[in-house]
């Protein structure tokens, strides 16, 4: 059997959708899974045995100039390759309009096109596009609603299983740039200046794990939090903390993550990937509520202040100091203490 999977973006939206996939590879011997995949994440599918064909597309290009002589042209020859492999199933695992836009495209059938319902899905009109309308409970984390989408439309019994991404993961090598044994991640870019964790805490924290022996990565996707990770590492030797020279491909970040002693994250889509990865990870949950879409894991740990299900972008007075309760150093430090042996001081 052969589906293709309509799952284009964000980051932490593909990585939800692996225990999924992982659990259908389970249940239907010699399943194979095209998947549709914005651009940008076009090194991430392929790290699940189960994908054979990633297909990225450049959707958020398209939307910026929908009716341009190069987008209509760009589409066209997206869709035309994408259609000449036939498909059993086609499923839309994003539940928009911009992904039921894309599975109409698909010259697969409309009754072997799989969606989410007008109730389950996040842009109800979206189910419209959709032959087969599967109804999903929506107060569930979105890992649980995607393996429960899958089950329903693949049509096996709903896996009581904990999570398993089930990644190649296992024979990546370490990355070459790091030659310390001991090292400890830490990820401090995110989208909403109310989700970052002041450079401080970073500070104190970064001390902390030098006294114990271990070097710190500070790596870094643009601009800003490249100058971010720069006067972090200030003062200090490569021993103790590291800043790379480059942004980090995707195939790169992932064998840093893999290789760490732990993570330390604010919520972001890397945190995501660390905890497929099975690394031990604190996750800094400052104004966002991990309950529906935060990283999952055996390893993962959430930290989360009391403001933390309110969805903060901009602080209003007295917000501020209360979105940190909770999430001090010490706080991390404890968090970590069960997976590496950091000593409080």
């Amino acid at each position: 059997m052969r589906i293709l999977l309509v799952k284009m973006s964000s980051m932490g939206d593909v990585f939800h959708t692996f225990p999924a996939l992982t659990d259908a590879q389970q249940a239907i011997p010699g399943l194979v899974v095209d998947w549709i995949v914005e651009e940008s994440f076009a090194e991430i599918p392929a790290w699940h045995p189960v994908v054979d064909r990633v297909l990225p597309i450049n959707l958020r290009q398209w939307r910026k100039q929908p009716f341009a002589k190069h987008t209509r042209q760009a589409a066209k020859v997206f869709f035309e390759q994408v259609n000449q492999q036939d498909y059993d199933l086609v499923i839309d695992a994003q539940g928009l309009l911009k992904s039921a836009w894309v599975t109409q495209k698909i010259a697969t059938p409309k009754d072997q096109k799989v969606g989410l319902d007008w109730a389950s899905a996040r842009e109800k009109l979206a189910s419209v596009f959709y032959g087969q309308k599967i109804s999903v409970a929506t107060d569930q984390h979105a890992i649980t609603r995607l393996r429960e989408l899958f089950a329903k439309a693949l049509n096996y019994p709903m896996p009581s299983t904990p999570i398993c991404y089930g990644l190649n993961h296992q024979a990546w090598l370490p990355l070459a740039q790091v030659n310390h044994q001991r090292y400890i991640v830490c990820l401090h870019g995110t989208t909403w200046a109310t989700k970052y964790w002041p450079e401080d805490y970073w500070q104190a924290l970064i001390s902390k794990l030098n006294q114990q022996g271990y070097q710190v990565i500070l790596p870094w996707g643009n601009a800003e939090e490249q100058a971010r990770s720069q006067r972090l590492a200030a003062g200090l030797t490569e021993q103790q903390a590291w800043c790379p020279t480059e942004p980090l491909k995707l195939n790169d970040m992932a064998r840093l993550l893999k290789h760490a002693t732990a993570v330390v994250s604010v919520d972001t889509g890397l945190s995501h990937v660390a905890a497929a990865l099975d690394v031990p990870l604190v996750v800094l949950y400052r104004v966002t509520d991990p309950k529906r879409v935060g990283a999952l894991g055996q390893k993962v740990t959430h930290l989360c202040s009391p403001l933390a299900p309110n969805y903060i972008k901009k602080f209003q007075p007295g917000q501020e100091q209360a979105s940190l309760e909770g999430l001090g150093v010490e706080d991390v430090i404890c968090a970590i203490t069960d997976f590496v042996e950091v000593k409080r001081h």
